[in-house]
């Protein structure tokens, strides 16, 4: 793997932070921020790609006129958390 050095100024409190969290890991400090940014990164990813899949998911519904009653929708999450089956939603025109 290629690295690349760069440089942090930090606010003394965070890296005292991060200095005790290294030390209750058996860490040094470099790998517990290596790993936060690692971690950051990631979730950023992730958090794009749920972004992007919602805007794709309002053109589909914009353009086909279809999408989900949000009862229904809450109704069904709520079944879920339960632990019930519940009745999965159907898609309903919007558009006429």
């Amino acid at each position: 793997m290629a690295v690349s050095a760069t440089s942090l100024i930090l606010p003394a409190a965070l890296k005292a932070e991060l200095d005790k969290l290294a030390r209750q890991s058996g860490q040094s400090t470099h790998a517990v921020m290596v790993r936060a940014l690692s971690e950051h990164v990631a979730a950023a990813k992730r958090y794009r790609g749920f972004l992007d899949d919602a805007r794709r998911a309002n053109a589909a519904m914009l353009e086909s006129g279809e999408g989900y009653d949000a009862r229904d929708v809450h109704g069904y999450i709520l079944a879920k958390a339960r632990g019930e089956k519940g009745q999965r939603p159907k898609p309903v025109k919007w558009r006429k």
